[in-house]
């Protein structure tokens, strides 16, 4: 495989200056992590992304984009109530984010759209900081009794501001509007930098002033001007409060400006210790949900713990004490975010270096951290093969790159082949799209000629000069003129066909849309989109309350569509939303170009076509009776719903990847155009045809949490490979893998079968013309288990792949037993009777460890390998694990110039970790032998942008670290 590994494609990505977990954590020892738990990053340039834990696996699902000169400071959720839906049960309250960033004003955002639903500011200042109420408990003490009642349903916000005013802010009825002022009048204007609740009715603020203030929101009163009192000698006269937080006793934790964690009585608000735990500011703060645990992070890239003694208030083996520090970050840590629960236990860093830091709160120290990477999930790249061109974009640029076609033969023989050294990857072209709004989509067809641009206010088409993108030097751009009704359409995604004819748009309402694109040649001098625009219902499933995987706090979230993807003949479109959902479409009939349907081409529109509405208001699902035929015919075609959709399963996670096997460049079997088997009649004179030529349907699906399908569309079932090989049948080191796949491209020439599948770490190849071997899988389970059962190796079982990976606290693997320290093994050795010695028995002390779910997997993975034996030897096309002399070639010729040695590899599945911080993988040339390209191997680029490309801003420095 020919390998141009780029570095020179810019992306920057920014900075993180605010987390958030939708859900506080739960005080109860038997809390549980919700469905839908979810955790916000916002940053620098004014993204919003929202993460889905998924039990440790950490997917990016969806972000909210930014636009020019905005940015994100600061991040909360609340929930509405819970509802009765009128049949005697419960639906959770849906689950709202707001935000604030460099302006005057709170903005609350529309989770299912990604837009801003509607803002709250007045004449109070530049807001710095904001916290939410807490919400309302069921199970009240009796103590607090009085203020359950008291406390709304609704939870209030606080924000403060530059000017010393703290506001109070009602989110009640869905709305999101003014309350009071807390703070009294004062002539001392001291900026508020860092707010919380300490309880339902009582606020902390810390200020610019060397003082917290603590307020009632009932009354409106201070309550107390706690004073920091002088700072060090050689520190500015005034320090700074960064951050404040309220242990569950009661008492303060302040974080500021000379380094020093400060604790607070909540009686008294007097000082009862101070702690220096770093060399510059601290810029926030966490506590466990006990109260035990407090995490600091700050300019000086500390991540710091501070743990609590065992002892009464007042004990001196209550007072707390540093316990250790760790520079997980390369730059300065501007947020933190917790979650405590009893299986997910996590601290959520990022800051200046744009990783995202997981760390174990409970299991610090038995468990490592982790870290995730700034790149997107879904690459922010896109390729031309038939040209060479490379695209890319980031905020409201886009630029082009021409690679140069191979100058010999690549084979074996030429070790050189894979970068040629004669001539580079030309830049061709940059374009800047007009606006405020960022980017949020672009699509760049096969054969280089035209390039399809969505933002958050419109669509935008272009056509890319031929002449100059042969020659390689620059590209001519020209902007094709589109139809009023689709470029005022508001687009989170844009998809162009294979075949360069259908525009595929998914509004923020994830409502889609199709667009018939008519060109002249192959190489398009002139582009006309037609305004007849065609809608695609989707499927009505019902009370999506009852189905949603979250109880109903993301019932309009979790049917945001994330994925698309067109059939290699462009005759049918999926769609998989973030529930799991699959909805499919087919294209009926045979191209007419002689056939107006409802539009006459020469610039005449029919009443139907400039009356259709592209309104979002328009209803987004279709009862499945009327099987989607509400669409008209466009040049002989017409778009309906696949006819077995409603046989296609749900997945069980949110879809990764989404790609049809494409058709191989010597397949005979293409079905031409034109009206096949159909008479013009004097009534009839452009007959329409119902037929769907399909070619291939067979679609490959990765899930979230790395489940592997391949879904024959047509027929509504799982091709024979996916019956033959279930995800546990794949391989051990696959389905360990943390990071999440980003993409994927296939090689399906020369008899090949095979798909590449990469994360951002990763890349590795399965190969489809084989079945892997179930057994291993199983034989493994097996094996471990027998382990276990033996106290003699009661510690060497910890210390296997997979013993080390499972059941964590949902940040990386555990600590190998041998590198633990004495205080925190995870086992002992419990010895019993008068006689003991000999008579040992082994008790686990680690709480995730549990033998029920052992022995469900080990059954699951035997009943999916008789499944397995079963559905094989049913099809009595059992495939052999070994390969042909060719193919061996094939994988030498990769492991010799380029990946890995040829002992590493097997027969089924190949995988490297050489390429670290992959932004994506594109074709950039067809897989056909010819003269240039013997082998008729894959050509791609292979983005990195490692991170110590970044340009950051020059970072802090202490007497610890050395030049």
């Amino acid at each position: 495989m020919e390998v141009h590994r780029c570095r020179f494609v810019p992306y920057p990505p920014a900075a993180i200056n605010a987390l958030a977990f939708s859900h506080s954590s739960p005080t109860t020892a038997d809390g549980s992590v919700p469905d839908s738990l979810r955790l916000a990053v916002g940053r620098a340039n004014g993204d919003i992304e929202i993460w889905n834990p998924l039990r440790g696996a950490w997917f990016h699902e969806s972000t909210f984009k930014g636009g020019r000169e905005r940015s994100i400071e600061g991040l909360v959720w609340t929930q509405d109530p819970e509802q009765d839906d009128g049949e005697g049960r419960t639906r959770a309250g849906q689950l709202r984010l707001f935000s604030i960033g460099y302006s005057t004003e709170v903005t609350e955002w529309d989770l299912s759209t990604g837009h801003p639903a509607r803002h709250c500011g007045e004449s109070y200042g530049e807001i710095w900081c904001i916290a939410a109420q807490p919400r309302r408990s069921t199970g009240a003490q009796s103590e607090q009794k009085d203020d359950n009642a008291e406390q709304s349903v609704y939870q209030d916000l606080v924000v403060g501001c530059s000017s010393g005013t703290v506001v109070l802010l009602s989110t009640e009825d869905g709305d999101l509007k003014f309350k009071r002022f807390l703070n009294p009048s004062s002539t001392k204007k001291a900026r508020v930098l860092s707010i919380a609740f300490r309880d339902a009715f009582t606020v902390i603020a810390g200020c610019a002033d060397s003082s917290i203030r603590v307020l009632d929101t009932r009354s409106a009163r201070l309550i107390r001007n706690v004073a920091l009192g002088a700072g060090p000698l050689d520190a500015p006269r005034e320090t700074l409060v960064w951050a404040v937080r309220a242990l569950p006793n009661g008492d303060i934790v302040s974080g500021d400006s000379t380094g020093e964690v400060r604790f607070w009585d909540g009686t008294t608000w007097t000082l009862s210790q101070r702690l220096k735990g770093h060399q510059a500011d601290i810029l926030d703060l966490e506590v466990s949900a006990d109260g035990k645990t407090v995490i600091s992070g700050g300019m000086d890239r500390r991540t710091t713990i501070y743990k609590r003694g065992s002892g009464g208030r007042g004990d001196r083996r209550s007072r707390w004490s540093t316990v250790t520090h760790r520079r997980l970050h390369s730059h300065d840590i501007k947020a933190m975010a917790s979650f405590d629960s009893k299986t997910m236990s996590v601290v959520v860093s990022g800051g200046l270096d744009t990783n995202l830091i997981v760390m174990p709160l409970r299991e610090f120290g038995r468990e490592n951290h982790r870290t995730i990477t700034s790149l997107p999930q879904l690459p922010p790249l896109q390729s031309a093969p038939d040209q060479r061109l490379l695209a890319s974009w980031w905020e409201r640029e886009v630029r082009l790159w021409k690679f140069p076609l191979p100058s010999g033969d690549a084979s074996v023989d030429q070790p050189d082949a894979f970068v040629n050294k004669s001539k580079r990857p030309q830049f061709i072209a940059r374009m800047g799209i007009k606006g405020e709004e960022n980017i949020t989509s672009l699509s760049l067809s096969s054969c280089g000629s035209l390039l399809a641009v969505s933002t958050a206010a419109q669509v935008k088409l272009f056509r890319l000069g031929s002449s100059s993108a042969v020659t390689g030097k620059t590209v001519r751009i020209r902007k094709v003129d589109l139809p009023v009704n689709i470029a005022r359409l508001a687009a989170r995604l844009v998809v162009i066909s294979p075949d360069s004819r259908w525009l595929c748009i998914v509004t923020p309402k994830s409502q889609v849309y199709l667009a018939r694109m008519v060109q002249e040649g192959p190489v398009s001098k002139k582009v006309q989109v037609l305004s007849q625009i065609t809608k695609l219902k989707r499927i009505k499933r019902g009370d999506p309350s009852h189905e949603s995987t979250s109880g109903g706090a993301l019932d309009d979230y979790e049917h945001t569509i994330n994925r698309v993807a067109f059939s290699a003949d462009s005759r049918i479109l999926v769609a998989a939303d973030l529930s799991g959902h699959l909805d499919s479409w087919v294209c009926q009939g045979y191209e007419d170009p002689s056939d107006p349907g409802n539009e006459k081409m020469n610039g005449y529109e029919s009443s139907s076509a400039s009356s259709t509405s592209t309104s979002d208001s328009d209803s987004e699902d279709e009862d499945p009776a009327t099987n989607g035929r509400t669409t008209s015919f466009v040049m002989g075609q017409r778009w309906v719903r696949n006819p077995s959709a409603l046989l296609i399963p749900t997945l069980p996670a949110a879809a990764l990847i989404l790609s049809f096997r494409p058709i191989p460049a010597n397949d005979t079997s293409v079905v031409g155009n034109g009206v096949v088997g159909m008479h013009p009649t004097r009534h009839n004179p452009h007959p329409h045809s119902h037929d769907v030529p399909i070619q291939d349907d067979r679609l490959f699906i990765m899930t979230a949490d790395h489940n592997v399908y391949e879904m024959e569309m047509v027929q509504g079932q799982f091709s024979s490979w996916s019956r033959r090989n279930p995800t546990s049948c794949l391989p051990s080191e696959f389905r360990g893998w943390r990071d999440r796949a980003m993409g994927c491209f296939w090689d399906v020439e020369a008899g090949r079968e095979r798909i590449w599948i990469y994360g951002s770490s990763w890349l590795c190849m399965f190969d489809l013309l084989h079945d892997y071997d179930p057994e291993a899988a199983v034989a493994s389970t097996k094996t471990r288990k027998r382990k276990r059962k033996r106290t003699e190796d009661a510690d060497d079982d910890e210390d296997d792949e997979d013993g080390l990976r499972k059941h964590t606290s949902g940040a990386g693997s555990k600590v190998p037993t041998d590198e633990l320290s004495v205080a925190l093994r995870r086992k002992m050795r419990k010895f019993e009777g008068p006689n003991a010695i000999g008579a040992a028995m082994v008790v686990t002390l680690d709480p995730h460890t549990n033998g029920l779910l052992e022995d469900e997997e080990e059954a699951q993975m035997t009943t999916d390998l008789e499944l397995v034996h079963s559905r094989r030897e049913t099809q009595n096309n059992h495939l052999t694990n070994g390969m042909s002399q060719k193919h061996e070639d094939d994988i030498k010729y990769m492991v010799n110039h380029e990946l890995a040695p040829p002992e590493e590899s097997n027969s089924t599945f190949w995988s490297t970790h050489r390429y670290r911080s992959i932004l994506g993988i594109m074709p950039i040339g067809r897989a056909q032998a010819d003269h240039l390209n013997k082998t008729g191997l894959p050509q791609v680029a292979l983005v990195e942008r490692p991170s110590w490309d970044l340009d950051l801003p020059p970072r802090y420095y202490g007497d610890q670290d050395r030049d």
